[in-house]
């Protein structure tokens, strides 16, 4: 592990500890809109260097729509959420349209997956903190550390597992990453939700119980490591090493929350999905 590396994760983690414990809904809103416009930008600007004429400022305008998630009435959110993926092609083929085909098909589908796969992936994220109750007296606030440790935690034990004991190949798309280390990312991020369940029974009023939750990390844990290997897809495709070089030693935003994007979904769906049987 790089210093650059190692720095920039010790002065990272602070803020973040400090931001989602004293922040709110609405401040965690703001800053998911923040984060999914700097990730647009970067997924624009790698789209660039192939040609390829992403409509950024539809996918600024997209990323508003998290910022304003708990302002007006949850259901007025719901349908207006409902309505977004028809009015986007609407308005990207009206690009194409204005602009004569300047703006071409090609353009306007990497567009679209580029706010699917940011803006709609980051939103879950903005959801699943704003939740007051789910079962086991778990609050958004507290799941979402959930997902910060299973992808953090899977991140950090696969690096030390692969660089150690590495010596199958994964795949060829991310060829740093062996089985070992993929393993050991699903067992270290175990260990570190069941020893923050733990000490969230012992201190806080939650009754989680261990085995479902060892089964809700493992799959979690899995989710998040196809999600780094989906950006190294698409950094592949793109030819780019890193999506920018924002975060010393870790790339952009998009290389620092790829796992974290893809397990907040599945995260919120299943902590709800338990509410509504229990």
């Amino acid at each position: 592990m790089s210093l650059k590396r190692f720095l920039t994760g010790i002065i990272g983690f602070p803020i973040v500890l400090a931001i989602m414990v004293l922040g709110n809904k609405y401040l965690i809103d703001f800053l998911m809109a923040i984060v999914s416009c700097i990730a647009i930008y970067e997924y624009s600007k790698c789209a660039k260097k192939k040609n390829i004429n992403v409509v950024s400022w539809i996918g600024y305008l997209s990323s508003f729509i998290i910022a304003i998630l708990h302002i007006f009435p949850q259901k007025l959110i719901l349908v207006t959420i409902s309505i977004i993926f028809p009015l986007l092609i609407f308005v990207l083929l009206l690009n194409v349209i204005i602009t004569e085909m300047k703006i071409t098909f090609k353009d306007i589908v990497y567009t679209l997956f580029g706010i699917a796969y940011i803006v709609g992936f980051l939103m879950f994220f903005a959801l699943l903190y704003g939740t007051e109750s789910f079962a086991w007296n778990l609050t958004g606030q507290i799941a979402i550390w959930y997902v910060f440790f299973s992808a953090w935690g899977s991140d950090t034990v696969a690096y030390l597992v692969g660089k150690n004991f590495g010596k199958h190949k994964f795949s060829k798309i991310s060829p740093n990453k062996t089985i070992e280390g993929c393993i050991g990312g699903v067992v270290g991020a175990i260990a570190f939700c069941v020893i923050f369940t733990l000490v969230l029974n012992m201190h806080a009023s939650t009754v989680i119980p261990i085995l479902p939750i060892v089964v809700i990390v493992s799959v979690l844990s899995v989710i998040g490591q196809f999600g780094d290997f989906a950006a190294s897809v698409i950094k592949r495709s793109f030819e780019v090493k890193d999506f920018s070089e924002l975060f010393p030693g870790h790339g952009g935003m998009i290389d620092r929350i790829d796992s974290i994007m893809f397990i907040a979904p599945f995260a919120y769906i299943t902590f709800t999905i338990i509410s509504l049987i229990m």
